[in-house]
């Protein structure tokens, strides 16, 4: 939609409507429509009286002359006296009626029957009339601006907001677009008065045949009101005044000049109003610059805007564009030859798909920051600190782990933050799926984070001169009414605060809260970015506050970097119209920072949780790793927040409605997310590199094809190769004439998901090598099979896939492929 009211197409474009005329010519019109009323009805009324006089006076004429009739043929004589009853006078006026039957007391009572409705109808559409609002009235400002925001490395990956194209003029106007809207829209445009009374018959004759609303007969130019006028409501009254509209439309605008409003009003998908911004949204260049492939493709949507969006459905878009083509060679626009070749010529979108559903929690977790630092009006391009590459990963990591063991141990959602050293938010997974639930685990949620806690309070007993070697003795302690236990239930005896620290011993934390004071604890958390209001009770120390996420990820950050607090941002610079950015980050100023020695003291003890603490399941070969883990009561809340030398990223499991999940403690599956995302982002931080996309072929049907000769026998060639037309069992399930292959790395799905891939692999050879437990490597034309099957979504990889398997699987996901889909 346009940015404030749009003028009267028949007006130069600065000009606003002229209400006072419009005003003008409303009442002028409501004034003839009265005055052909009053004529109406009084002709109508004067003709029912009429009517109604010639006939009472024919039967009272009637009875005159059959009295006289009776006298001059009766004897005479003096007549006799004889008692008679009076009839009542209606009574006898009734009978002459009768008597005096015929067509005209019919034909009076039906003009008093037809008058009625008539003159009701006349009100109502008098009604509409006098209350019709001016042309281009409705059209308001759409508040979203266009958003386009970039990761770490400029890649775009989502838009957001409204997408506004210039104005288009007869001279931009591509005809292809305009052929194209005519012949799959309004076929009789330049030829009806506004209303097509004949797509309205047909219309209504094929919903009645199909039993429902199939197909409309709004024209063009009632849509074109519509849009700009009126609001979308499916009532009687908006449609009678979309009618009389119409019919303004068309005594005061030339069709062209509807044609181009309504080019500039409708609704293209992804946030497009008008051709112009629909053309740069999907192909990156103005409308005059359209082909006739993609002219097809913008005309088609406009009936289905969401829906066939191609930037969401490509396929469906393409086949829509078809149906346009069709319709142009139809109505003569093109030819079948020019349709041809326009089905031919590739369309190649100049935008990314929709943001992967996984990216909308940390794109709604920077919207306020947005609107914060953008300031001024207008389309902005938002450099973001998100890294796609860890994005994939942690949503992978989650993922799998959720998928392998969240139904057994009672687990139902999770939540994922990634910081870089410097506070930069590189991944964020806010839920299982954004789609089921928009709510940001991550952000959103506090929940009490249980012994992830006692980092605060050993980080401030260290600074009040404790250390790593002080020892203190694991004993029963009360203090108060509180009695703290340790989860196995045993008792140390002396031990070291590194110790005590990497087996999380509860005893030894609350005598550490008593010694340096839980107001002093508090003040360390506040320090180190803990926002969330914290009890000042003795069980603190173990974690009865509840925080975010987000919150105690930071804090362990600060630990890492030395910062206090360390500042976590997800935008690193906004564009605008000008060349000038509108913002970009630097770093803040007066920032404090932690004292080496006790900084020091916290990341060795933090280390010892991985190496030979609660923390062991987060190891990960070669890696220097520290973290801590935390279980918060009856196992409602399982967490991990670990760290390498770039990176802090903290996990965190349970349930929405806070049930207990099946003993979950934070040194399971939270420190096993935690493994799974570190073994691999590690590896490719070290490249300094964003991982490669896997460029495997989309599992489709083959073409059809005459049967080929009977295809030969596998020919085994050595101990372990096989080669062949296969049959499928599974998607990672081959057998070639009897003989079984498992693909090296892949759990294989049956159903519709085989029959596909028994589809594309019909008479095809595939080439087998190596056997055993582990599964063969199969090529399909001298591409890896098992990645083209993971990379369509027709397989899981197995946790010991390799990694190129396990690549293709992140990116599957990501796009809902195959069996990711929804």
């Amino acid at each position: 939609m346009s940015d404030g009211p749009r003028p009267d197409a028949s007006r130069p474009e600065d000009t606003p409507p002229d209400t006072r005329s419009a005003g003008r010519e409303v009442l002028g019109a409501a004034a003839a429509l009265g005055r052909s009323l009053g004529v109406f009805m009084g002709r109508a009324g004067g003709a029912s009286y009429q009517a109604a006089r010639s006939s009472l006076t024919r039967a009272l004429d009637a009875r005159k002359q059959r009295r006289i009739a009776r006298s001059a043929s009766a004897p005479q004589e003096e007549p006799r006296a004889e008692p008679t009853l009076a009839r009542p006078r209606l009574y006898t006026r009734l009978t002459d009626l009768r008597a005096a039957s015929g067509k005209r007391p019919i034909l009076a009572v039906a003009g008093a029957a037809i008058l009625l409705p008539v003159a009701l109808l006349a009100i109502y559409v008098f009604a509409a009339l006098v209350t019709l609002p001016p042309l281009g009235s409705g059209v308001t400002v759409n508040g979203q601006r266009a958003i386009t925001v970039e990761a770490d490395d400029g890649r775009v990956f989502a838009t957001r907001g409204t997408f506004r194209g210039q104005k288009l003029t007869a001279a931009d106007l591509p005809p292809h677009l305009a052929q194209a809207i005519i012949a799959i829209e309004d076929r009789r445009f330049y030829s009806h008065f506004g209303i097509d009374l004949r797509g309205l018959a047909r219309a209504f004759w094929r919903n009645l045949r199909g039993g429902g609303v199939r197909e409309g007969g709004s024209t063009i130019t009632q849509q074109y009101v519509r849009l700009v006028t009126l609001n979308q409501e499916k009532t009687l009254w908006r449609k009678t005044q979309e009618a009389l509209l119409a019919l303004r439309a068309e005594a005061t605008m030339s069709k062209d000049e509807i044609l181009l409003g309504y080019l500039d009003a409708a609704y293209f998908g992804a946030g497009a109003y008008g051709a112009d911004a629909a053309a740069r949204r999907y192909f990156g260049k103005p409308a005059k610059a359209l082909t006739l492939s993609e002219a097809a493709m913008l005309a088609g949507l406009v009936r289905a805007p969401s829906q066939l969006a191609p930037t969401r459905n490509l396929g469906g878009a393409k086949e829509r564009a078809d149906v346009v083509l069709q319709a142009m060679v139809e109505t003569g626009a093109i030819t079948s030859k020019d349709a041809d070749a326009a089905r031919r010529q590739s369309v190649t979108l100049k935008t990314p798909p929709e943001a992967p559903p996984g990216t909308n929690y940390f794109l709604d977790m920077i919207a306020p920051d947005l609107k914060r630092l953008a300031g001024t009006d207008g389309d902005i391009t938002v450099r973001s600190t998100l890294n796609l590459d860890l994005q994939s990963l942690a949503e992978a990591a989650v993922a799998r782990r959720l998928d392998k063991d969240g139904a057994r141990r009672k687990v139902g959602q999770a939540a994922m933050v990634v910081l870089s050293k410097e506070g930069a938010i590189l991944a964020m997974v806010g839920g299982r799926d954004y789609e089921d639930s928009q709510f940001n685990r991550a952000v959103q949620a506090k929940r009490q984070p249980g012994s992830l806690f006692k980092m605060l309070t050993y980080l401030t007993a260290y600074e009040k001169g404790f250390s790593p070697e002080t020892v203190l003795v694991d004993r029963p302690v009360r203090i108060g009414d509180w009695e703290p236990e340790n989860d196995d239930g045993r008792y140390r005896g002396p031990v070291p605060l590194r110790t005590a620290f990497a087996l999380s011993i509860n005893t030894v934390a609350a005598q550490l809260g008593q010694e340096v004071g839980i107001p002093a604890i508090i003040a360390t958390a506040k320090r180190l970015g803990i926002q969330s209001e914290l009890p000042n009770v003795p069980s603190l120390v173990l974690g009865s506050g509840a925080v975010s996420l987000i919150e105690i990820t930071r804090a362990f950050g600060s630990v890492l970097s030395g910062l206090t607090p360390l500042d976590t941002y997800g935008v690193n610079a906004i564009r605008g119209g000008d060349p000038k950015p509108v913002y970009v980050r630097s770093d803040p100023a007066g920032t404090a920072s932690l004292p080496v020695e006790p900084r020091t003291m916290m990341l060795d003890s933090l280390q010892a949780v991985v190496e030979s603490g609660t923390g062991r399941a987060a190891r990960v070969p070669g890696q220097i790793i520290g973290g801590k883990t935390g279980t918060s009561q009856d196992f409602r809340d399982a967490w991990f927040v670990g760290m390498t030398p770039d990176l802090v990223v903290g996990v965190w499991v349970g349930n929405d409605d806070d049930s207990s999940m099946s003993k979950m403690f934070g040194g399971e599956m939270p420190a096993g997310i935690f493994h799974d995302f570190v073994q691999r982002a590690s590896s490719l931080l070290a490249k300094g590199k964003a991982r490669k996309a896997v460029s495997a072929a989309r599992a489709e049907p083959a073409s059809p094809a005459p049967p080929p000769p009977v295809p030969p026998a596998p020919q085994t060639v050595g101990q372990d190769e096989v080669r062949g037309v296969p049959s499928v069992i599974d998607t990672g399930t081959l057998s070639f004439r009897g003989r079984t292959v498992r693909l090296l790395g892949l759990e294989g799905q049956g159903g519709h998901l085989a029959r596909q891939l028994a589809g594309y692999l019909r008479r095809r050879e595939v080439v087998c090598t190596g056997s055993g437990e582990t599964g063969a490597r199969c090529t399909l034309d001298g591409a890896d099979l098992a990645g083209m099957i993971v990379a369509a979504g027709g397989a899981r990889a197995r946790e010991d896939a390799p990694a190129d398997l396990l690549d293709a699987e992140d990116q599957a996901r990501a796009e809902r492929v195959g069996m990711w889909g929804r």
